[in-house]
């Protein structure tokens, strides 16, 4: 973790524990996660209900932050997952009851042949003969019964299993997209970003990594509203999306942070794709959906950084980020690669020239 992340984290930290302290809210974990997540903003639907509780005067209590919790945070996934697996041990039931009411008859047909197989040894009656046939056929036509019922089984199994595991693949989906913006979660951008480093040391390949941070967006939230904040997330997110393109992995990495994994792209290649995004940004005029009232423009500061032999995910994100403040500090809507610092860092350390 870089020492601005760590800032960052211990900022929402401080505040979910003041916030816990002057509501009277126990702290317990889930209590605290809850705080936690208010104070990050990455859930801008549950900000609003909280501010909205705050500014109605309610008295916070433990009952309500429970009800918020189980309302926004408690994933829903567990128990989809739970009920997966109880319709799969279902259906595995079913099957194994099918099988051996199958193998309870085949073991009784084997039975009727063996003792059909004894009878003929001997000379029997020609009535006798026709009670053995009409015995055989009956106890065939009961096999047959049983291997039909089986096989509908099997076959309605197979659909089953078949419909259960695209619900698996439907939860593992959702389990890795932003609910608000659609695009990857930090679940799995950190996913993308390990498999990302291995490719690339394993192959020798180019490897960027692109931090984005909307400028002023806490402002805009304020001034505007969070229902347009919220327009502004789903802006940034789809323009980035569109922007890139192949193995490339757009994902909301928190708050206003964007991040973009570019794998087999180097810098130079990184630095374009950053540019075209943040004009891209910066092109596009917010209008306010209820009043069609013109905001104006919204601007983006970037951060690029290339993978280097041994990279861990922590280190190239760090370097990422340490571009991305840069970019910030130095006026906001541009973008910095760690090129671009080491020229901004030198020229500071120079008496009598100053970072553009």
């Amino acid at each position: 973790m870089s020492e601005q992340e760590f800032k960052r984290a211990l900022g929402y930290a401080n505040s979910a524990f003041d916030l816990l302290k002057r509501s009277g809210i126990p702290p317990y974990p889930q209590f605290y996660e809850l705080l936690y997540t208010y104070a990050t903003g990455v859930n801008p639907t549950l900000n609003n209900r909280i501010n909205a509780i705050f500014r109605s005067g309610d008295t916070p209590s433990a009952n309500l932050a429970e009800t918020l919790y189980n309302e926004f945070l408690k994933s829903d996934v567990n128990d989809r997952m739970s009920n997966v697996s109880e319709r799969m041990h279902a259906r595995i039931e079913a099957v194994h009851e099918a099988i051996d009411s199958a193998m309870t008859t085949a073991n009784a047909y084997s039975g009727s042949l063996q003792s059909a197989s004894g009878d003929l040894e001997r000379e029997i009656s020609p009535l006798a003969m026709k009670d053995l046939a009409e015995r055989l056929l009956s106890e065939t036509r009961r096999m047959q019964e049983t291997n039909r019922a089986l096989e509908q089984k099997l076959e309605a199994s197979r659909d089953d299993i078949a419909s259960l595991q695209r619900d698996l693949d439907d939860v593992r989906r959702e389990s890795l997209l932003d609910p608000l913006t659609k695009i990857a979660n930090r679940k799995s951008f950190d996913e993308g970003m390990e498999a990302a480093i291995a490719e690339a040391a394993e192959n020798n390949a180019p490897l960027c990594l692109m931090i984005i941070d909307i400028d002023h967006f806490k402002n805009f939230n304020d001034t505007y509203g969070h229902q347009t904040g919220d327009q502004v997330l789903r802006l940034v997110a789809m323009t980035l999306k569109s922007n890139i393109k192949g193995k490339d992995l757009a994902a909301r990495y928190g708050g206003e942070e964007f991040v973009a994994i570019l794998p087999s792209t180097d810098m130079e290649g990184a630095v374009i794709v950053a540019e075209n995004i943040r004009r891209a940004i910066q092109a596009k005029e917010l209008l306010k959906r209820s009043t069609n009232e013109k905001l104006g423009r919204i601007t983006a500061s970037f951060g690029v950084a290339a993978y280097r032999a041994d990279d861990t995910a922590a280190m190239l994100i760090e370097r990422a980020d340490r571009c991305l403040y840069a970019a910030k500090h130095a006026g906001r809507n541009r973008v910095v690669s760690e090129a671009d610092l080491e020229t901004m860092q030198a020229e500071a350390e120079v008496p009598g020239v100053s970072a553009a």
